[in-house]
């Protein structure tokens, strides 16, 4: 439960204009959408996957590391960590399990299946997308565990994109669809709440010593 006195009172340390940037940002973030990599071994590309959320409003990303653990490359995802939710997961199955019990289908995009092509993708459906290894694609795992296949319709010689690419087109497209839709895709009033908070915890300074100061005259 969200203390809103001290939510409040940690707004003050905001200057205007960020405290209106974070209402403009939040009312334009979804969790309706999810992404997910698995095992992406070039760090640059786990780092521009995480980017592309943040501008396209996907609060949370989901990395898994069963093989490949590297820290995100902030050059690269250019702050974007500080506002998206990571969840680090150490086994695709666990990821797997997580999602669906928060009630996501498990989209896999892969060039290599017809089953849906990005113009068709039913937005309605509360959906994470997976994104696999540079050279290997995804694995048997997610495939296997998969409601469904999406992939970019491609016209060229060339067969697939780079991850990064990829996730930054399928999320700008289906983002832009969804807000055309009538599914209600924007952040709980809890949700709201929860991220002002933990970006004020992100962002003000002393924020521990502003906190034990504020209960200690209450």
């Amino acid at each position: 439960m969200i203390d809103l006195k001290l939510l409040e009172h940690l707004e003050t340390y905001l200057s205007e204009n960020r405290k209106q940037r974070f209402n403009t940002v939040l009312s334009q973030r979804t969790n309706h959408f999810t992404v997910a990599t698995e095992d992406v071994y070039q760090l640059h590309n786990t780092s521009a996957v995480i980017r592309s959320c943040d501008v396209f409003g996907i609060q949370e990303v989901n990395i898994v590391e069963e093989q490949n653990s590297k820290r995100i490359d902030r050059e690269i995802a250019m702050g974007a960590q500080k506002w998206v939710d990571v969840n680090r997961f150490h086994s695709v199955k666990t990821c797997i399990k997580k999602l669906k019990q928060k009630g996501y289908q498990i989209v896999a995009t892969t060039p290599h299946n017809n089953d849906g092509l990005l113009d068709t993708f039913d937005v309605t459906k509360k959906s994470c997308f997976f994104f696999g290894r540079e050279t290997d694609g995804l694995s048997p795992d997610v495939i296997e565990e998969a409601d469904c296949f999406l992939k970019i319709p491609m016209v060229g010689f060339t067969e697939s994109l780079n991850i990064s690419v990829s996730a930054a087109i399928i999320l700008q497209h289906v983002t832009t669809k969804l807000k055309q839709s009538n599914v209600n895709w924007q952040l709980t009033d809890d949700e709201v709440l929860t991220k002002r908070l933990d970006w004020c915890k992100k962002t003000v300074k002393s924020y521990d010593e502003i906190v034990e100061r504020f209960y200690t005259q209450q």
